[in-house]
């Protein structure tokens, strides 16, 4: 039998997200719930906005990223209602809406209105969206008991969405195949991501986030957000992260090329990508998270080892010392969906060890997850390390030859299966 295609799929996401949101409202108290889509605020004394993508629960829903000023309707045994923004405008398009399956499950309305549609015989109603676009809509605003249950609807992906997810994927590793051709073409960087967006076919405003592209030492600053458009004299590294949003779900992969004249750092970049597939082969459901984060910090302390940048330590103690938070200072990863670092991930808050861990729940089937090990040289980390006692198991001629590289991180993103994991990223 012919796989589905991923429209055919959403009519049965949406039935289940019915069926879960019914759940929710029954369990708080409610009988409705309306959705707002959004809007983009203008800047201050401006007439320009801010750039859109959707409120996370509408966009579980619709998939309709670009849509402002919609709103949907969910009540117990009734068909969900969406009413679409579609002003009658010389100044701007309206977002095409293709017909497909999904329509047949969900009754759609156009409207001229940016208001909160007029609304009867919805019982006790909330609304949840952004405060700034429900001033004035009747109901109770974004209680939070039934927000963390809408946010808990997230967690598990339905088959829909696993296929988004896959699909967002296979175009940003195109456009990542794109990126690092350029870089060895030796493009700036500011060239690179616009390789990246021509492979991609997606503007940097539909983009799930802004690309992180850094060469060289800006490889070292974890959320790198400016691109120069001059090639470095020498180019020895580039870490792109850099994702797609697909029907509102997002990818989030990251690379990390060495030059052609680096071979110490090449050796690196492969040892981590090797420590990095051993981790999402960890991926499975009962497996705690957490234990993923500590794991590669004990893969890190082996690579440092194994590299000769620590030595005169066993591994465990460059972890026990910390070391291993110098180089890898960031978490794991984090849970991904409609959004890059989706909800729902922290119902208890990260340990001391890994105070910056996005994530610290078991695993369960349906999961979607990134894993993102890093190795960098990063000074105000490493400034602390080589002025303390520790110094002197780090060899700082190495560290200073490998400095102006920056850094390293290759993430992936990875479905809990039944018996496993199903890694989107590197599927062929």
């Amino acid at each position: 039998m012919p796989k589905p295609t991923i429209p055919a799929l959403q009519p049965d996401h949406i039935r289940e997200l019915q069926a879960r949101y019914e759940r929710a409202l029954a369990d708080n108290g409610y009988d409705s719930l309306l959705i707002a889509s959004g809007a983009a605020p203008y800047r201050y004394r401006d007439d320009q906005a801010y750039v859109f993508q959707g409120f996370g629960p509408f966009l579980h829903w619709t998939g309709l990223a670009g849509q402002e000023h919609s709103w949907l309707l969910i009540r117990p045994g009734q068909t969900p209602v969406l009413w679409l923004y579609q002003p009658v405008d010389f100044w701007h398009a309206n977002p095409e809406l293709a017909e497909e399956p999904w329509q047949q499950v969900i009754e759609v309305r156009s409207r001229q209105q940016t208001s909160a549609p007029a609304l009867e015989e919805c019982g006790k109603l909330a609304v949840m969206g952004d405060p700034l676009v429900l001033e004035g809509v009747p109901g109770d605003h974004n209680p939070a008991a039934l927000v963390a249950a809408v946010e808990e609807t997230r967690v598990l992906k339905t088959p829909y969405e696993i296929e988004c997810l896959a699909h967002a994927n296979q175009i940003a590793l195109a456009g990542h195949a794109a990126a690092r051709e350029a870089f060895l073409a030796g493009e700036s960087e500011f060239g690179i991501n616009l390789a990246y967006q021509q492979a991609t076919g997606q503007r940097e405003a539909e983009a799930p986030y802004h690309s992180i592209i850094g060469l060289n030492e800006h490889a070292g600053t974890l959320h790198y957000q400016y691109y120069e458009v001059t090639p470095p004299g020498k180019p020895r590294s580039l870490l792109i992260d850099a994702g797609v949003r697909y029907r509102g779900y997002c990818s989030d992969i990251t690379r990390t090329t060495a030059g052609v004249d680096d071979p110490k750092f090449a050796a690196l970049v492969h040892g981590l990508d090797a420590l990095q597939v051993r981790l999402c082969n960890m991926v499975a459901p009962g497996v705690d998270y957490v234990d993923i984060h500590r794991k590669a910090h004990q893969g890190i302390a082996a690579l440092l080892s194994s590299s000769g940048l620590v030595s005169g330590l066993a591994d465990d103690a460059i972890v026990e010392r910390g070391i291993t938070r110098v180089f890898f200072p960031h978490g794991i990863g984090h849970f991904l969906g409609i959004q890059v670092h989706d909800v729902a991930g922290k119902p208890t808050p990260a340990p001391a060890d890994a105070p910056f861990l996005r994530l610290t729940r078991r695993l369960e089937e349906g999961m979607v997850v990134t894993i993102e090990p890093g190795l960098y040289f990063i000074p105000s980390l490493l400034e602390p390390l080589l002025s303390g006692a520790d110094a002197q198991y780090v060899d700082t001629a190495l560290l200073d030859e490998l400095k102006g590289c920056g850094g390293i991180r290759i993430e992936d993103n990875v479905v809990v299966t039944a018996t496993g994991a199903r890694n989107l990223t590197r599927e062929r």
